[in-house]
């Protein structure tokens, strides 16, 4: 199987490369900074291709495809998002345009540029790693990241709709907290009193299951669908004193 992820020089991303790795199948690794990929992994997979790409960057992300998708392009994962925390830091208008193109106009370009090769193989999958903040309904203050998530939500609707009929799915994985460098650095180095947490071996084990049934949309931990689902049921006025 041929398994392109985008934004997997770290984290998620590169725990769901060392998976298919391990699994046999050729594997392209992209990201900004491919010298964050370990060596020995390097080293142990031969099949493990690695393109440097900013996800924004629709005309690199082309020629990406021409090389690795030949002939077929079975799995597409895309993980690369980015957070500002806007509790600590008011959004400038380069983060906030940062923000878009990486967490929805990028994610469109892959989505838009996998699926016309996919269409004419008439197969394949479409995965992308949006947020439990994006089931947060929309309330005054709320920030723009959990917008953006819900962005990604809406898109793989929409792609799930329109490529059914060709044999191609499309996932939705809405994870909680997961236990990635990331999040332990913007929690000064310690993420474990986010509730629900869960590591990346646990994160990799039910998205690759879920991918592998083909589901529409994974949800996970449960706890944490059922407390956004009371966060939801809150007067949007207690929502907005807590952004």
């Amino acid at each position: 199987m041929k398994v392109l992820i985008v934004g997997a020089t770290s984290g998620l991303g590169l725990a769901l490369a060392q998976h298919y790795l391990q699994k046999g199948d050729e594997v392209a690794v992209c990201g900004r900074d491919l010298k964050r990929i370990p060596q020995e992994l390097q080293k142990r997979y031969t099949q493990l291709r690695m393109y440097r790409l900013d996800i924004a960057d629709k005309q690199t992300l082309v020629e990406i495809l021409e090389d690795f998708a030949n002939p077929v392009l079975d799995l597409v994962i895309v993980t690369a998002g980015l957070y500002f925390n806007t509790r600590k830091h008011q959004l400038d208008e380069a983060m906030t345009l940062r923000m878009l193109q990486t967490n929805v106009s990028g994610l469109n370009h892959v989505f838009e540029l996998a699926a016309k090769k996919m269409l004419t193989q008439k197969s394949g999958h479409l995965v992308a790693i949006s947020s439990v903040a994006g089931l947060l309904r929309d309330y005054p203050g709320a920030s723009l990241y959990s917008a953006t998530k819900r962005s990604v939500l809406n898109l793989c609707e929409t792609y799930r709709i329109a490529l059914k009929p060709f044999s191609i799915a499309v996932t939705a994985v809405v994870p909680g907290y997961i236990d990635t460098e990331k999040l332990r650095t913007l929690n000064n180095g310690d993420a474990s009193q986010k509730p629900f947490i869960l590591s990346e071996t646990q994160a990799v084990h039910r998205i690759t299951k879920a991918v592998a049934q083909r589901k529409a949309v994974l949800i996970f931990p449960w706890q944490m669908r059922g407390l956004i689902a009371v966060l939801n049921c809150l007067p949007s006025w207690l929502l907005a004193l807590h952004k």
